[in-house]
């Protein structure tokens, strides 16, 4: 992924210092293994703990061996027996490439997971923080993007704090589900290497034995995590989408924070773009399109081949980064977005009281009214409205059909806002518990 679109943290994960130091630890701990099974001497066993454990490995180094014999891991095994002597004989004992790989893998994908777990709890208390702030701050809600009724700019926020925590408990469990280990030799049969190897290493490395493991780990369990990474993407688009809604001049009832000295266009000096929620628009596009090729990558033939390598190699590095920035982008969003609640209550007034049409229709049925007939009065007073030729409220007291089932009192009474929010405190204890 560019640096314009990585963060430190999650891109020294993906490095191949990073990879080759796993790797190493992975061999050195099968080794030790491997040790106290009398396989191999322990002083072996130490040498390549003493020598691996200091060295720093020379990248270059591995390159240039591995353009000469076209295997990456025995590129790395050659590099490292230049490192420990003659005891390197040792590593590697009946385990097959894959063992390394995918075991590497696991590990990076856990690590980039723990990172992403992080960002949701960031994101999850920026979002807690506005819900309360504007708990009762009323807004209209649209369906259709068309008025509906009233609600709260709290309540639109516990709605994305309750999908995030969903985003949350998905990615704990695909973070468990990825962590897997497969140290079983050719065809994953143990023939050549005791289970109790693949055991320490899961111990030591902080994962589970994969149960069996057809020489590769199942990629059933990489496409769960990277579907995982799709939906929450879709869930940073889901709210930067209705953000970049209530920024539109004619809406404008909240916006992305504008810092001095930022500039919109290079054309229109007043513009004031959401271009960071624009940008996690795009973003979310990227990562949802990593999703298909894990799912592709299941079908592997028999026991294994490599055609999943190649689309690993970017998707893994590639998915996690974006969303890591992307998750970081949202929360900074969210802790900053500028809250206009008068623009809020001037866009709840534009319809001139329409977006109390239901309460009005209700109030006629419990009247003796049927619903047919209530809905056909109340719409035949809500249709001029919408045209501009007249008050909502001023239209039903003068339909004298309205009037002889309500009184002035009892249809004024429909054009109460509170009665939207007298469960908004039900809601919140809902979503936070409180």
């Amino acid at each position: 992924m560019i640096p314009r679109y990585s963060r430190p943290d999650m891109v020294s994960i993906w490095s191949p210092e990073t990879k080759f130091r796993i790797w190493f630890e992975i061999e050195a701990h099968a080794t030790t293994a491997l040790a106290d099974l009398g396989v191999v001497p322990k002083e072996a066993a130490q040498k390549v703990w003493d020598e691996g454990s200091k060295a720093v490995f020379d990248i270059e180094r591995i390159d240039e061996i591995e353009r000469e014999v076209k295997h990456d891991v025995i590129a790395f095994l050659t590099h490292l027996s230049e490192i420990v002597g003659p005891e390197a004989r040792f590593v590697h004992q009946g385990m097959t490439s894959s063992d390394v790989l995918d075991t590497c893998l696991s590990i990076q994908m856990a690590r980039a997971a723990d990172l992403l777990l992080k960002d949701l709890d960031g994101l999850l208390a920026a979002i807690k923080r506005r819900a309360y702030e504007h708990k009762t701050t009323p807004t209209i809600g649209r369906s259709h993007g068309i008025h509906a009724e009233p609600t709260t700019f709290g309540i639109k926020l516990a709605q994305a704090y309750a999908e995030f925590d969903r985003c949350k408990q998905r990615l704990e469990a695909a973070r468990k589900e990825i962590a897997t280990c497969a140290i079983s030799g050719a065809v994953g049969t143990f023939a050549n290497i005791d289970p109790a190897v693949e055991e320490y290493v899961a111990k030591q490395m902080g994962l589970t034995p994969e149960p069996v493991s057809t020489q590769v780990i199942p990629r059933d369990r990489h496409a769960m995590f990277f579907a995982t990474l799709g939906v929450i993407a879709s869930s940073v688009e889901r709210l930067a989408t209705e953000i970049r809604h209530l920024q539109r001049t004619e809406v404008l009832e909240a916006e992305e924070y504008f810092s001095a000295g930022q500039k919109g266009s290079s054309a229109m000096p007043h513009k004031r773009n959401p271009v960071l929620t624009e940008n996690l628009t795009g973003l979310a596009r990227l990562v949802r399109g990593y999703v298909t090729p894990a799912l592709e990558n299941v079908a592997l033939w028999h026991e294994r081949d490599i055609s999943h390598s190649s689309v690993e190699r970017m998707i893994g590095p590639d998915a996690t980064i974006v969303l890591d920035f992307a998750l970081a982008r949202l929360t900074s969003v969210v802790d900053k977005l500028l809250v206009y609640p008068e623009n809020m209550q001037k866009n709840l007034d534009l319809l001139g009281g329409l977006v109390h049409s239901q309460r009005v229709l209700l109030a006629l049925t419990q009247k003796g009214v049927s619903r047919e007939d209530s809905y056909r009065l109340v719409q035949r007073n809500a249709m001029p409205v919408w045209r501009g030729e007249g008050d909502f409220l001023t239209l039903l007291k003068e339909d004298p059909d309205v009037s002889k089932a309500l009184t002035a009192e009892e249809i004024e009474a429909c054009f109460n806002l509170d009665y939207h929010f007298k469960h908004v405190d039900t809601i919140f204890k809902r979503v936070f518990g409180e």
